[in-house]
This record gives structure tokens, C-alpha cells and sequence, in this order.
């Protein structure tokens, strides 16, 4: 029986191509992990010396806890400079908002990696989440033809979800609008005005709105989901 040489790679040579090639793009990305490592080692050796009157076993538990929160600060270090990596590489490129939309949404937000509406001849996209901070248009391309794409669904959601605060982040590449690193960390910002039920309730009713179909070429959502760690 032949071998299937289409195989996907396992999710440790994923995480290993990844970090090769931040390390690559981005020159500080491994001085910076290597100092987070050498850092907690320091502080775990110099715990271990200063609890030597505690015992050998707490000397021997201080040194695998600096170890151990090591090996940690390298790779939080070194994922967070993939991700600016990853992020910086789609950056202003037609879908690259729903390129990281799937893996950026979590705490109770919900939405889908296909715009909501579109544009094709201007690759103006707009995509919709909702959570407890309400319902969020995430608005991507050019700022004075993407904002009347933004007002058609301010329209649309007034006549399903009225009441419901609506929120808009422009990812437009001026200095007015936020950048695509910035899109979670500003939507888990929002003030919570909805509950449990409330945002149930509102989700059924976003699905029974059409979503718009046509989508431009550019970003392929599946290259972001392998760079989840």
C-alpha cells in the first residue's frame, strides 16, 4: 500500500516551521525569547541559593520551576513575535481580517471568517461578530467606499436587532483606524452589555440575515488556523 505523501505535518513540525521562519522575518525575535529564558533561570537559580537552609528538595523544585518557567517565557516571547509576524505578512491585503478572525475570537464572541458584505470591485469587505459587548462591524479596505457598505448594514441590523449597541473598527491603513494585531484586543475591550441569553437571542436573529456571497481573492482563511498554538 502506497504511503500518503499529502499527510499533513503534526502540530509540532507546524509550531518548528513557524518559529523558523520568525526568526527569520523578524532578527529580535530570538535574543528577546532567549533573554525571557535566561531571565526565569536566574531568578529560579538565585530562589533555589537564598531557600538552601529549606532543604535539598526545595533547592531541587526551585531549579525545575526555573526551568520550566523558562522554557514558558521562550515560547510566549517567541509566539507572540510569530503572531506580529504572521499578522504583519497579510497586513492590508483584501480578507485578512477573516484570516485571523477565527482564531482571535473567544470569551463568549461569536462570528465567522466570511464578510457579511462585499464589495468586489473595490475588495471592500465587512465582517460581523457579536458577543457581550454587543454586535461589532469590522469594516476592511478603503475608508470612503467601505462606509457606505458599513451604513447598509447599520441599516439592516436596526430592522433585526434593535437596541443592541452596534460597534464599528476600521481596518483601512490610516492613521485613524486600527490595525489587524489590534482587532481582538479592541473588541474584548467593549463594555459588556449583553448577557448569556440576550446574546443567544441576538445570534438567532443574526441567522436569519443573508450574508453576503461574493468574496474578492486575497487572504485564505485556512493559512492562519495552522499558526494556532
Amino acid at each position: 500500500m502506497a504511503k500518503d505523501t499529502n499527510k499533513e505535518p503534526g502540530r509540532f513540525t507546524q509550531i518548528w516551521r513557524i518559529w523558523k521562519l520568525t526568526i527569520a522575518s523578524d532578527k529580535k525575535a530570538l535574543p528577546y525569547s532567549l533573554l525571557g529564558l535566561v531571565g526565569a533561570l536566574a531568578i529560579g537559580i538565585a530562589l533555589s541559593v537564598v531557600s538552601a537552609s529549606a532543604g535539598i528538595l526545595a533547592q531541587i523544585a526551585w531549579i525545575v520551576t526555573a526551568v520550566l518557567g523558562g522554557v514558558l517565557a521562550f515560547s510566549i516571547i517567541l509566539s507572540k513575535r510569530a503572531e506580529a509576524v504572521a499578522y504583519g505578512r497579510i497586513e492590508g491585503q483584501p480578507g485578512a481580517v477573516g484570516a485571523v478572525l477565527s482564531s482571535a475570537l473567544k470569551r463568549g464572541w461569536s462570528g465567522t471568517e466570511e464578510p457579511v458584505n462585499v464589495n468586489p470591485r473595490t475588495q471592500d469587505l465587512v465582517y460581523r461578530v457579536s458577543g457581550p459587548g454587543g454586535i461589532v462591524l469590522i469594516a476592511e479596505g478603503h475608508r470612503s467606499s467601505v462606509s457606505r457598505l458599513v451604513e447598509e448594514e447599520k441599516r439592516k441590523l436596526s430592522k433585526v436587532t434593535a437596541g443592541v449597541p452596534v460597534t464599528v473598527l476600521w481596518v483601512c491603513s490610516d492613521e485613524h483606524s486600527v490595525k489587524l494585531s489590534q482587532v481582538s484586543s479592541q473588541i474584548f475591550k467593549l463594555k459588556k452589555t449583553l448577557k448569556r441569553a440576550e446574546i443567544s437571542e441576538v445570534n438567532k436573529r443574526l441567522a436569519t440575515m443573508k450574508m453576503a456571497l461574493p468574496v474578492p481573492k486575497g487572504i485564505d482563511p485556512q493559512r492562519m488556523r495552522t499558526q494556532r498554538r
